[in-house]
């Protein structure tokens, strides 16, 4: 059973950036993903990365601001969030899928415990 623990996360003003780290500890899927989950809101796709190829894949909303990344070595993912909005605001987590190329919570397994962001207008 992979465990996924996220960090990074914090208040910043509009327009800051913040970088978000997941640290995977086990065997993980082939993809790793950012799903986010803002106060009254369900849980919504941000970004993807294959574990192996690196290919990624982004939410239209985040597309351009957002990039995702991997360091195998280290065993983490990596979000960097620029030109943050105070719609970005949420909890922020990490999974991991067996599949590359979902953007369905369903499809993701092995949650972290998520990192709260919160962007002040």
């Amino acid at each position: 059973q992979v465990q996924l623990v996220e960090s990074g996360g914090g208040l910043v003003q509009a327009g800051d950036s913040l970088r978000l780290s997941c640290a995977a500890s086990g065997r993980t899927g082939n993809a790793m993903g950012w799903f986010r989950q803002g106060p009254g809101k369900e849980r919504e796709f941000v970004a993807a990365i294959g574990w192996i190829s690196g290919t990624t894949y982004y939410a239209d909303s985040v597309k351009g601001r957002f990039t995702i990344s991997r360091d195998n070595a280290k065993n983490t993912v990596y979000l960097q969030m620029n030109s943050l909005k105070p719609e970005d605001t949420a909890v922020y987590y990490c999974a991991t899928a067996p599949l590359w190329g979902s953007r369905r919570s369903s499809d993701f397994g092995s949650w972290g415990q998520g990192t709260q962001v919160t962007v002040s207008s």
